[in-house]
């Protein structure tokens, strides 16, 4: 190494390389250069960069040393005459073979990124025909595993969300061919009665029951057109809760009584059960009562066969139950997650004969939902359980 030490002025350099050149067998147990370093500035793309830079110039100087000592040993046996012409053309292919040699090994080190620039370069090109389910795939800690995961994200967003214009055009063409349905059966009764009174001798007696149906069916369209309405408004999220104090046993208690004919001509008993004479909860007061009306209206229409409803509030620590019980119509348990979806009848046919909109249980769990609750539905042979649990303060506030 004496010579060496000529080139490299001090024996501090020289400790130095030696140091440099005992590396790779030192970290050879450990995978030699691939080590895993905890630190994001080891490894990012321009510590590498400024590494390899390093190493190349590195190497290219021991590869000029390597020739010197050569040129050196010719010189010093005589077998190549000293001038200034030859000291001239040693410099120049010095600096050109150094170079040359630099480039080689920055190369040779930096061809992973070239890879990599490849790979990212083919994931964009597969997404851009189309071919979202495209993955880069890049085994690296630096700005290109970044730059890959972003696009790779990139990518399920825009699955995601043509997804979802997909099921939302779906959707909308489904309400419209519904809507559509539920509009023209009591449309078409009306225009049929209206036209019978106006053009047929009737008496007086018939001619006031069709004007009668006719006006029933009216409300009935009118009810479908309300309901549609505050669907609609709450699909798009412009419903927006009115907070303040509501007695649930006072709301209750209300809506039961307001109810009272429609129990009476049903046929239908009901029963309030709660030991508590005061539940106050915040929110919307309005929209419970709409959410808790469409519950009980759908009790009636589907409990006429069990002759009594149970309606039963509880209060916990964090938040309170009420449960509506009928024990009229089952409902099947492959329909027990749909009933809340918009149009759904559990009923095979669209029939008109319970005179819903099929939007009553949607509404409502739109409404409970705004409220940080849960609506759900249980149905056995002997009973049918729609339980609602709200918390006393919705968590949006």
């Amino acid at each position: 190494m004496q010579i060496i030490r000529l080139w490299f002025i001090s024996e501090e350099s020289e400790k130095r390389l030696r140091w440099i050149l005992e590396m790779p067998r030192l970290l050879r147990p450990y995978g030699e250069w691939d080590i895993r370093l905890k630190s994001s500035v080891f490894k990012s793309f321009r510590f590498e960069i400024v590494l390899y830079s390093l190493l190349s110039l590195l190497y290219s100087l021991l590869s000029l040393a390597v020739i010197n000592i050569g040129y050196y040993l010719v010189l010093q046996k005589g077998l190549w005459e000293y001038s200034g012409a030859r000291a001239v053309f040693v410099s120049i292919m010095n600096i050109s073979v150094g170079v040359a040699l630099f480039i080689v090994y920055f190369l040779l080190l930096t061809r992973k990124f070239v890879i990599f620039i490849k790979e990212i370069y083919k994931g964009i090109n597969e997404i851009s025909l189309g071919n979202l389910n495209n993955r880069i795939e890049i085994d690296n800690e630096d700005e290109f595993a970044l730059i890959s995961d972003k696009l790779n994200k990139m990518a399920d967003d825009i699955k995601r969300i043509m997804e979802n214009e997909r099921r939302s055009e779906e959707a909308k063409n489904e309400l419209i061919t519904s809507v559509a349905h539920d509009l023209r059966t009591p449309l078409t009764s009306i225009i049929g009665y209206l036209d019978l009174v106006s053009t047929k001798q009737l008496s007086e007696e018939v001619r006031r029951n069709y004007i009668e149906i006719a006006y029933s069916k009216s409300k009935r369209l009118e009810k479908l057109i309300e309901d549609l309405f505050t669907y609609t408004k709450f699909n798009f999220g412009e419903v927006k809760a009115v907070y303040g104090e509501v007695d649930m046993v006072k709301l209750i208690n209300q809506l039961l009584d307001e109810f009272y004919p429609s129990f009476a001509v049903n046929n239908l008993e009901y029963q309030f059960d709660t030991s508590h004479s005061s539940i106050v909860i915040l929110a919307d007061g309005g929209l419970l009562a709409r959410a808790f009306a469409n519950l009980i209206s759908n009790a009636i229409k589907y409990g006429i066969d069990g002759e009594k409803i149970n309606i039963n509030l509880t209060k916990d620590t964090d938040k309170i139950t009420i449960t509506s019980t009928n024990f009229g119509e089952v409902i099947p348990k492959k329909d027990l997650d749909k009933i809340f979806t918009r149009f759904y009848r559990v009923e095979s046919s669209r029939s008109s004969e319970t005179g819903g909109s099929g939007l009553g249980l949607a509404i409502a769990h739109s409404i409970i939902r705004l409220h940080g609750g849960t609506i759900y539905a249980t149905s056995t042979e002997k009973s049918t359980v729609f339980t609602i649990e709200l918390p006393y303060k919705p968590k949006a506030n």
